[in-house]
């Protein structure tokens, strides 16, 4: 699965515990009729992707959902959801970004009176 959109939030690493465990988050803004601001996590060594990136990027991030169970102490289950970032690409942001500009009439200068006193005669 994929998102594609505008990065909104860039956060920085986070480490938990004696462990290690490394988790960066990234929030990304959808271009759609009805944008969705998406949270997009990336864990461990996929933490290290996100480091030439910055907010504004447009990007296309392939994502994971993962799902979980957790029992409280009251003995009721609770369900939570994450997606988990594994590879990350910009995108161009203007198709034409690439194209140099088109350069107006006004940069033109009129042409020169090219009549040497002959009538047009063409047949049309």
């Amino acid at each position: 699965m994929e998102v594609s959109g505008k990065i909104k939030v860039l956060n920085e690493t986070q480490t938990f515990g004696s462990n290690g465990f490394r988790k960066r988050e990234l929030v990304v803004t959808t271009d759609e009729q009805y944008p969705q601001m998406i949270l997009v996590e990336f864990i461990q060594d996929k933490c290290d992707l996100l480091n030439n990136f910055k907010v504004g990027d447009d990007v296309k991030i392939n994502i994971n959902l993962r799902g979980r169970e957790w029992i409280n102490p009251e003995g009721v289950a609770k369900y939570f959801n994450a997606i988990q970032g594994w590879r990350i690409e910009k995108l161009q942001s203007d198709a034409s970004a690439n194209v140099p500009p088109v350069e107006t009439m006004d940069a033109f200068e009129p042409a020169s009176d090219t009549s040497d006193g002959d009538a047009d005669d063409l047949p049309f």
